[in-house]
C-alpha cells in the first residue's frame, strides 16, 4: 500500500524538479528558449567604444597676430601618422599680416589632419589638427562630433534694434479674434488667411458656406469690394480744362516717361571669348592681408584727425655721398639715408616719437622704424629696431632682408608688430609727391616722392648770381592732430630737411 502510494508521488516530484509537467507527453513539454544572437549593432557600439580608446590632443587655429580673426592653411609641412615633437613646424598660416610658420606645443603622432592645404577663412579656435601619444594607435583616434570653434562666443547676441522713423514699419498680420458683443464668424482655412493678410472685417458680410462657414469665395469678394472702394477714394477729380486758343496746337503728351538710366529687364551675360558685355564684372577673391588693409584704412581716415604738412629737401649731399661710398663697395641707397635721418630727427625730438593708445599718448624709449613695403598680398609694414643706434649701412641690409622676407610671406610676427613711425616711398615709382595714411597707433607716417631736377639761383665766391640744377625731393608727413599740432610737426620737418641737407650730422648720433 505504501509503495503503491510513494511510486506515483516519487514521479511527480521528479517530473517537478526536472521541470516537467506531471501529465505531459515528453513531445509537449517546452522547450528551452534558445539564446539570442547578438545584433549588428552591439558589434558597432564596441567598436566605437574601440574607437573612444584612443584619445587626442587638440591643435586649434592659433592668433599669430594681434589683429588676425581668421587664417588660410597654406601648407601642411608634417603629414598623418608622423611623429612630432614640442617645437617642430606644423604648418604654414596665412594671417592678416603675412604666412607664419605654426610650431607644435606637444609631443606625439600627428594623428588627423581636419583642415586640408588650401582651407580659406578658417576662424580662429577652428579645430584643425589631432595629435596622439606615442605609441597608441593613430589611426583609431577618435573624432570629435564637432568639429567647428570650441571657443564661446564672448558676448551675447544684442536683441534687434528698434526701427528708425526713417524705416517702412511693415506690420505683421495679426490673429482674427471677435470684437466684444459680436458672435463668432466660423471661417475656412483659406478664408482666415486672406482676412488676417489683408486685415478684413467679415461681421457684416454674409456667409455662403454650408452650416453658415465663411469661404474663400466670400473672402476674395470681401477683398474686391474693398479694392474697388479704395480705387473710387484714391480717384482724383478732374476738373474741366480751361479753353486753349486755336491758334496755338496742343502738344502731344507722352505717355510714359522714360529714365535717364533705364534698367535692362534682362541682366547682361558674359560668353567665354566675346568681348565684355557693358554692365558685368568679375569677382575677384580678397585674401586676409587685403581684407585687413582695407579694415584698418577706413578705421584710421573715419577716426585719426590727419594733419599734413610738405617740404622740399635738396639731395645733392647725400647724393653726393653715396657716389663716395659706392667707390669703396659701399651699396646704400637713399631711402637708407631717409630712414637713419627720421630716426635722428625722432632722437632730436622725442615727443613725436609717440603713440595713440585710445586714452591719451604714449611716449616710445626705442626708436622702430615701420617701412611700407608692396607685396602681391598688399602693403606690409617691417620694421627696423631701434634704427637710431645703426649705422647706414646696417640699416640697408636691414631693410633689404626685411623687404625680401615680406615679399616671400616669412617675416615672423615680432618683425612687423608695433613700430613708432612710418616712412612710405614711391619715388622709385616715378611719383612726385603723395599723402600717405597714419597706420595706427602710430601718430605720424612720413610720405617720400622721388628726386627731380630743378634751377635754383645761386651765388658764386665772387657774389654773381647764377643759375644752378639741384636734386628735390619732397616730403609729406601726415600727423594726428591730437598727438603732434601742426606746430610741432612743422618743426619736425625743418628738423628732417637739416639732417638731410647736411648728412655728416647723421654719424653723430
Amino acid at each position: 500500500m505504501a509503495a503503491s502510494w510513494w511510486a506515483p508521488r516519487g514521479r511527480a516530484l521528479r517530473r517537478l524538479l526536472l521541470c516537467q509537467r506531471p501529465g505531459l507527453p515528453p513531445s509537449a513539454r517546452p522547450r528551452p528558449r534558445p539564446r539570442p544572437l547578438p545584433l549588428p549593432g552591439w558589434r558597432l557600439l564596441r567598436g566605437a567604444a574601440a574607437l573612444r580608446g584612443t584619445s587626442a590632443v587638440k591643435i586649434f587655429m592659433p592668433a599669430l597676430s594681434p589683429t588676425m580673426e581668421e587664417g588660410n592653411i597654406v601648407k601642411w609641412l608634417k603629414k598623418e601618422g608622423e611623429a612630432v615633437n614640442a617645437g617642430d613646424a606644423l604648418c604654414e598660416i596665412e594671417t592678416d599680416k603675412a604666412v607664419v610658420t605654426m610650431e607644435s606645443n606637444d609631443d606625439g603622432v600627428l594623428a588627423k589632419i581636419m583642415m586640408e592645404e588650401g582651407s580659406k577663412n578658417v576662424r580662429l579656435g577652428t579645430l584643425i589638427a589631432l595629435l596622439v601619444e606615442e605609441g597608441q594607435d593613430w589611426k583609431q583616434v577618435e573624432i570629435p562630433a564637432d568639429i567647428g570653434s570650441d571657443i564661446p562666443s564672448q558676448a551675447p547676441q544684442a536683441p534687434a534694434p528698434p526701427p528708425t522713423s526713417g524705416d517702412p514699419v511693415i506690420p505683421a498680420p495679426s490673429k482674427m479674434e471677435p470684437p466684444p458683443g459680436k458672435l463668432q464668424i466660423r471661417l475656412s482655412p483659406a478664408a482666415r488667411n486672406i482676412l488676417e493678410t489683408h486685415g478684413l472685417d467679415p461681421s457684416n458680410e454674409t456667409s455662403s458656406g454650408p452650416r453658415g462657414i465663411f469661404t474663400k469665395e466670400d473672402a476674395l469678394r470681401l477683398l474686391q469690394q474693398q479694392q474697388k472702394s479704395k480705387t473710387t477714394e484714391l480717384k482724383p477729380m478732374v476738373s474741366p480744362a480751361p479753353p486753349q486758343p486755336s491758334a496755338v496746337p496742343l502738344a502731344p503728351q507722352a505717355t510714359t516717361v522714360s529714365s535717364a538710366y533705364p534698367r535692362p529687364a534682362i541682366p547682361p551675360i558674359s560668353t567665354v571669348g566675346q568681348p565684355g558685355v557693358p554692365g558685368t564684372f568679375t569677382e575677384v577673391p580678397a585674401s586676409n592681408i587685403r581684407r585687413v588693409i582695407a579694415k584698418r584704412l577706413t578705421e584710421s581716415k573715419t577716426t585719426v584727425p590727419h594733419a599734413y604738412a610738405t617740404a622740399d629737401c635738396e639731395l645733392d649731399a647725400i647724393l653726393k655721398l653715396r657716389k663716395e661710398l659706392a667707390e669703396d663697395d659701399i651699396k646704400v641707397s637713399v631711402n637708407d639715408f631717409i630712414i637713419k635721418a627720421t630716426a635722428v630727427t625722432l632722437k632730436q625730438m622725442p615727443d613725436v616719437n609717440v603713440t595713440w593708445d585710445g586714452e591719451g599718448p604714449r611716449q616710445l624709449q626705442s626708436i622702430d622704424i615701420s617701412i611700407a613695403v608692396a607685396t602681391d598680398r598688399g602693403l606690409i609694414t617691417p620694421i627696423i629696431r631701434d634704427a637710431a643706434a645703426k649705422g647706414v649701412q646696417e640699416i640697408a641690409a636691414s631693410a633689404k632682408a626685411l623687404a625680401k622676407k615680406a615679399r616671400d610671406g616669412k617675416l615672423l610676427p615680432e618683425e612687423y608688430q608695433g613700430g613708432s613711425f612710418s616712412i612710405s616711398n614711391l619715388g622709385m615709382f616715378g611719383i612726385s609727391g603723395f599723402i600717405a595714411v597714419i597706420n595706427p597707433p602710430q601718430a605720424c607716417i612720413l610720405a617720400v616722392g622721388r628726386a627731380r631736377p630743378e634751377l635754383k639761383i645761386v651765388e658764386d665766391e665772387e657774389g654773381n648770381e647764377k643759375l644752378q640744377q639741384h636734386q628735390l625731393m619732397t616730403m609729406t608727413l601726415s600727423s594726428d592732430g591730437r598727438v603732434v599740432d601742426d606746430e610741432l610737426a612743422s618743426k619736425f620737418l625743418e628738423a628732417l630737411k637739416a639732417n638731410m641737407e647736411n648728412p655728416m650730422r647723421l654719424a653723430l648720433c
